[in-house]
């Protein structure tokens, strides 16, 4: 079923309340900028207790649909500007251009709130584990995310370098045979890499996205966790 389809079911009065919120999961399923737990959680960060309210339930959906919504508004702009450029002979982006469709997932609309919430999950949750693994950089990725966490976002320069470093260690890994000689460590480091990412988009300030970001990040954590993430290497 389609986005619509489970939007349409969260908001029939007439269904038990449970299943609606199984809708709302389900609609999560297809649109999870920040992953599907950390995306259920920042929701009832939003719009308050929807798995017990109704109203709360309705408020949820929206703030997803509103989100979902200006991502396909952001989608639609990239292809008219590659059908500008291919009118002027540019017929493959480089590496430098924005690309939504290669970039990491981001909550259009609340993007640093967003991966801030994430990074707290993400925190409570997964990285102890990731962390016990002890692989190069793991470290570095774990205390940028405390220094995240504490200052609300923000970065030093040196912070900023020594997650850049550590990201390096983490693609140079996963970016070989590690999937073949390693399934648990491959994984691990993707995940990794898509902390690394959510660290990137909760040290950028909202104000700095009036313009749309560039997406030649690709070769940086965000690039990497956008190709990795729920997938193994071709």
């Amino acid at each position: 079923m389609s986005f619509s389809a489970f939007a349409r079911r969260v908001r029939d009065p007439a269904l038990p309340h449970q299943r609606r919120v199984s809708a709302l999961r389900s609609c999560v399923q297809l649109y999870r900028p920040v992953g599907f737990e950390a995306t259920l959680s920042f929701l009832e960060e939003l719009a308050g207790p929807f798995r017990r309210d109704e109203a709360a339930l309705l408020r949820a959906l929206e703030q997803l649909a509103a989100s979902r919504r200006l991502r396909h508004e952001d989608l639609q702009r990239y292809a008219a500007e590659r059908r500008t450029a291919k009118q002027l002979g540019h017929r493959t982006p480089r590496r430098a251009d924005r690309n939504p469709d290669l970039g990491p997932a981001i909550w259009y609309g609340a993007a640093q709130r967003a991966a801030l919430h994430a990074l707290g999950y993400w925190r409570r949750s997964r990285l102890p584990e990731l962390l016990a693994g002890n692989d190069p950089g793991a470290r570095e990725i774990g205390d940028s995310v405390s220094a995240c966490l504490a200052g609300g976002g923000p970065l030093t320069v040196e912070q900023h370098r020594l997650l850049d470093d550590a990201v390096q260690q983490v693609r140079q890994r996963v970016g070989g045979r590690l999937y073949e000689e390693n399934a648990r460590a491959y994984f691990r480091g993707r995940d990794l890499l898509r902390v690394a990412a959510l660290v990137r988009d909760a040290a950028t300030p909202e104000c700095a996205r009036a313009a749309p970001r560039a997406r030649g990040e690709n070769d940086g954590p965000q690039g990497i966790a956008a190709h990795t993430e729920g997938a193994k290497p071709a």
